[in-house]
């Protein structure tokens, strides 16, 4: 453990290409995954624009590429998705919407296994090389739960704003409609002011400790 915490710095050069990463791959999966969710579901606008492809040149929008590299917090191009194509309506967007924060969450339990592996390689062999990538890929880790648990708020037009559709009446439904630039500009004042930092951060820590605690088993094997 102690040669682990010598080297516990991410070096910035190694933060930029998991963020570069993340632009050319966690973020089109993301959105794959909705234009997949959909199609399997009956609708395939995303298969008609294009968009149903993890070639991310189709997804990456180039504001929001910029501002996960220099702040680690972006966005891609939303996948078009037409409800009207769905047998039923809030269900299947419903569906369609967790698609992605869960493509995220698969991407962070696989990358967090390899970490545990990594971890245990680091201490037993004690390779500078290792350490950095156990590093790399603890990050990777980390964004792909911050995305799912960011999309999983139930704010629109965020993911988990067209879960909670589905359980709301329709009333309610159109008071949000209605109020929604309203409701996005609250959302970035409190992403800008910090307020939701500490209770993302909880969250995230939560289900990484989670998952890490899964694989347990992986340090018997060393």
């Amino acid at each position: 453990m102690s040669f682990l915490l010598r080297y516990s710095g991410i070096d910035l050069v190694i933060q930029l290409c998991i963020r570069l990463l993340i632009v050319f791959t966690i973020l089109p999966i993301h959105e794959y995954a909705h234009g997949y969710a959909a199609r399997k579901l009956g609708d395939n606008t995303a298969l008609i624009s294009g968009r149903l492809t993890l070639n991310p040149l189709a997804h990456v929008h180039p504001v929001g590429a910029l501002m996960l590299i220099l702040f680690g917090f972006g966005w891609a191009k939303p996948v078009p998705v037409n409800p009207r194509n769905f047998e039923h309506y809030k269900r299947d967007m419903a569906i369609t919407a967790f698609a992605g924060p869960l493509s995220n969450l698969i991407c962070a339990f696989a990358a967090i296994f390899v970490d545990r592996i990594l971890y245990n390689l680091a201490l037993s062999m004690e390779s500078l090389g290792l350490v950095y990538a156990y590093l790399a890929v603890q990050y990777f880790a980390t964004i792909n739960l911050s995305l799912a648990v960011f999309n999983l708020l139930p704010i629109y037009p965020l993911d988990g704003g067209n879960i909670l559709a589905y359980f709301l009446p329709a009333k309610a439904n159109a008071f949000i409609y209605k109020y929604s630039n309203y409701i996005q500009i609250a959302l970035i004042a409190l992403i800008y002011l910090g307020i939701l930092s500490g209770p993302l951060s909880w969250f995230i820590e939560k289900i990484y400790n989670l998952f890490n605690l899964l694989f347990f088993w992986v340090d018997f094997i060393f």
